[in-house]
């Protein structure tokens, strides 16, 4: 599980799987094995060294992330998977991408910068206004949403330590809906059982 909150921007040495990114901060205390949200993407490091992270990536995968749009040295925002005993900064993350937006406006406001992102109907129907979303790993708050678009608003912090306001306009963006709402869905979905004696003694009761 990931929070959404990232702790450094990595640079692409090879964006064919082996996906190799270049990092400095989470390879302290790395091992193999473990989960690293890359835009957002949960994979798993095979390898590393002092400078670099090694993840394989499933075909999958590039068909349904922004990871096959990746080139040499593009940056891609990095967030290692959330230790037990640590602090829960942002949200519910799991590193699960439900599919792509596109990036159609950046505007200034104060110290602000608003994004607008579209996307598919399957998508934009599980955002929330004031709710949660992952934007390429990156947790947020949703400002604004109609049936074609929402927004984000980016904070300077967010702007400094992430890829988001540093994209060009039509690039693809990882969204990952907030998971609560998945789950109310298929609880609300459920066909519901009536429970009676009959159904307690058919499944062992």
């Amino acid at each position: 599980m990931f929070t959404g909150i990232i702790e450094e921007i990595g640079k692409v040495i090879s964006p064919t799987t082996p996906l190799i990114i270049e990092a400095k901060k989470i390879i302290n205390n790395l091992n193999v094995g473990d989960s690293v949200a890359v835009n957002g993407v949960c994979l798993t490091v095979t390898k590393f060294d002092k400078k670099t992270i090694y993840l394989d990536v499933m075909n999958e995968t590039y068909s349904k992330t922004n990871l096959k749009e990746l080139k040499y040295l593009d940056s891609v925002n990095l967030e290692r998977a959330m230790l037990a005993n640590g602090r829960f900064d942002g949200h519910i993350v799991s590193g699960h991408i439900d599919g792509v937006g596109a990036l159609k406006d950046i505007k200034s406001d104060g110290n602000s910068k608003w994004l607008t992102i579209s996307t598919k109907p399957e998508i934009l129907k599980y955002i929330v206004l004031k709710g949660s979303v992952t934007l390429d790993g990156v947790s947020l708050t949703v400002a604004y949403v109609d049936d074609k678009v929402f927004k984000v608003s980016i904070i300077p912090h967010t702007q400094q330590i992430t890829t988001l306001v540093h994209k060009k306009i039509g690039a693809k963006i990882n969204i990952e809906n907030d998971i609560i709402s998945k789950y109310i869905e298929k609880f609300l979905t459920k066909p519901k059982v009536n429970i009676d004696l009959n159904y307690l003694i058919e499944n062992g009761f």
